[in-house]
């Protein structure tokens, strides 16, 4: 029998992505070694970025089967070690691709990731759940998808996708997000709370602590290339809103707001400062909208808090703004909603023919569907000839 090409088992390897980088272990310098007995044993010694790699046991699959699948292979032996110091600075210069450190790639004129944050008045109006929800089934329809969770004091969106637990790795200064599960297209998340000591612990931090969190998650984040990211912001017009309106111009805000009048109100406030902050308002959502009647059906819409809240807040926002500002959609109350975010799995997964779960694909079809605006974009024209 003739023994593999080691040209092939190299090419195997390429295929093979480190799943938190999302990029081929070849190169990110992960291949320490590869040797080929007479017998077709195949010997590799990959290099894990920190010796605590969560994901290693993945890794290890898929290195095997890779190598395991190329013909002449007998065997697979896999031994794993560490990078050094020198080789994680080689692999952060790789991933930064030359650019400055704390530079937010979002920011960048060239930049063609829809940002959108999703804002709200006032807490318990659903904007987390909204958020996670959004960000699944955009992944669901093929797209790298990221989300940051700038609720820096009520932090729940890793827990709401499942991902409480687990907690990024770090090669140097440089952090990699939390993947999350998929069946289709891509989706990570970064988190205050992943970056803690314990999951218990308070945050308790001031505005310009609040700043340096968020341009962090921003600049510090190895994001790649993405095609969408959310941000979960805090309710209110606090610091973090200014923060974002300062480092990220360019986002999209999206108000959630649920019917009755004392939550419209202030969701309108929160419109008001992504305007001052020369942010566009791109549309509202009305969360916990009616509930589908259990005895009659989902026709019989029981309005347990009011009505209409959503299409005020858009009218009075576009009026004052001078733009259409709609209403994305209305998601209606149901004990499915809660419980898949008390699960870690959102509804668009566990339950994704429930009318919540169909309004909320909806939302996400319309917004994946919008372009990226030209505002603050560089067109790369120059003229020819003076006239």
């Amino acid at each position: 029998m003739n023994s593999p090409d080691l040209d092939q088992i190299q090419a195997a390897l390429a295929r093979v992505d480190d799943p938190e980088i999302r990029r081929p272990i070849t190169e990110l310098g992960m291949v320490g070694s590869v040797d080929v007995d007479d017998a077709g044993r195949v010997a590799v010694h990959i290099l894990l970025t920190v010796a605590g790699c969560p994901l290693k046991d993945t890794i290890d699959r898929d290195v095997k089967a890779a190598v395991g699948a190329v013909a002449g292979v007998t065997g697979v032996d896999l031994t794993m070690g560490v990078m050094s110091a020198e080789q994680r600075a080689g692999l952060q210069e790789t991933l930064r691709g030359g650019q400055a450190p704390k530079e937010i790639p979002f920011a960048k004129a060239d930049s063609l990731t829809k940002v959108y944050a999703i804002a709200s008045g006032k807490g318990g109006v659903g904007k987390s759940s909204v958020t996670v929800n959004l960000a699944v089934a955009m992944a669901r329809q093929g797209l790298k998808v990221g989300v940051v969770d700038a609720d820096i004091y009520g932090h729940s969106v890793p827990a709401m996708l499942g991902t409480g637990d687990i907690r990024p790795t770090q090669v140097e200064d440089m952090i990699m997000p939390v993947p999350v599960p998929m069946e289709r297209g891509e989706l990570s998340v970064i988190s205050i709370g992943m970056l803690k000591p314990r999951r218990d612990q308070v945050v308790a931090w001031r505005g310009p602590m609040l700043d340096r969190a968020l341009v962090q998650m921003l600049a510090d984040v190895y994001w790649g290339d993405l095609d969408v990211l959310f941000l979960d912001l805090p309710p209110g017009t606090g610091d973090i809103a200014i923060s974002l309106g300062q480092h990220l111009p360019s986002a999209e805000v999206v108000v959630v707001t649920t019917p009755q009048e004392a939550a419209a109100e202030v969701a309108e406030r929160a419109g008001t400062m992504a305007s001052m902050m020369h942010q566009r308002v791109v549309g509202v959502i009305e969360n916990m909208s009616f509930l589908p009647c259990p005895h009659c059906g989902p026709e019989h819409r029981l309005e347990i808090f009011g009505s209409g809240g959503g299409a005020r807040v858009a009218a009075t926002l576009g009026g004052r703004f001078g733009y259409d500002v709609p209403v994305l959609g209305e998601i209606p109350l149901t004990e499915e909603l809660r419980h898949g975010g008390d699960i870690g799995r959102p509804i668009v997964l566990s339950d994704p023919d429930s009318p919540a779960a169909r309004e909320l694909e909806k939302v996400a079809e319309r917004l994946s569907g919008r372009g990226r605006g030209l505002a603050g974009m560089q067109l790369g024209l120059t003229p020819t000839a003076k006239l």
